[in-house]
């Protein structure tokens, strides 16, 4: 009784600091900022739509929003490719020398991105990637592939072996048992990987702010920076752009909401 209603407690305190910011984004996204400093927990007075008029039409916005979404699609698409790929090959390499291979793919989610930065800027320098949506995307996909990776094998593994070897004995190659077989039946994991590079790249601003000059290609995260200044910063504004760019993570959670919760648990228990 006592562990219950600590757990209660724990988990209500936890809902509380994820609900108040949100509250706090929210209405703030509604106010001027007269009203945001005047009463910054409390609902607007009289609200203040305009806020999202002024960011929807802003045509830096607009073009980040577009740059966020090609990376994005493009890097989470390529992304769960590769991962699915090597998924299914290290699921069916026997032995030490299959966990050996998988552990030193997941080591890079061991080693902070921040340590990476200046040999990969000298690299995509020399390359002539710096300054380019194809840069951008092939660091998204360096950076978050040891997590498609982890996510996609762990389910692999735990596929009934007669499910390939059925495969083999009606003449499929591993080309066609992976494209036949492994991927159909992976569609939960897949989609709860999705979910998660999504959200990681979409809400990504250090490799933007890094490899990201021109004004033209900058994503959401970056262009957002434009509504905070040197010596003041519009926080009505800023809000309703996090909201905006929000959006589409929301979207995407409801229509995969199905497919997330069963990738979560599938590979719980051995088929």
């Amino acid at each position: 009784m006592v562990g219950s209603l600590g757990r209660r407690v724990v988990l209500g305190v936890y809902a509380l600091l994820i609900i108040i910011p949100l509250l706090v984004v929210l209405t703030g996204s509604f106010k001027t900022t007269e009203q945001l400093f005047d009463a910054p927990f409390g609902p607007p007075s009289t609200l203040a739509p305009t806020n999202y008029g002024s960011v929807l039409t802003d045509a830096s916005m607009g073009t980040a929003f577009v740059n966020s979404t090609v990376v994005t699609v493009t890097a989470v698409a390529l992304t769960l490719v590769i991962g699915s790929l090597a998924a299914y090959g290290l699921s069916r390499i026997p032995g030490w020398k299959g966990f050996a291979l998988y552990g030193f793919l997941v080591l890079g989610m061991a080693v902070p991105a921040q340590s990476n930065m200046i040999p990969q800027y000298v690299l995509w320098q020399r390359l002539g990637l710096l300054d380019s949506r194809l840069g951008l995307v092939l660091v998204e996909i360096v950076a978050t592939l040891p997590v498609a990776v982890f996510i996609l094998t762990g389910f692999m593994r735990t596929l009934p072996r007669e499910l390939f070897e059925a495969g083999s004995i009606d003449g499929a190659g591993p080309w066609r048992t992976y494209r036949s077989i492994a991927l159909p039946v992976s569609l939960p994991s897949l989609a709860a990987t999705a979910i998660f590079l999504f959200v990681i790249q979409w809400n990504d601003l250090l490799y933007p702010l890094l490899f990201i000059h021109d004004p033209a290609k900058v994503t959401l995260p970056l262009a957002l920076l434009n509504f905070q200044g040197e010596f003041l910063t519009n926080y009505p504004l800023l809000f309703t752009g996090v909201i905006v760019a929000s959006a589409p993570l929301v979207v995407a959670y409801v229509f995969l909401q199905r497919y997330f919760v069963a990738g979560l648990t599938a590979g719980s228990v051995k088929g």
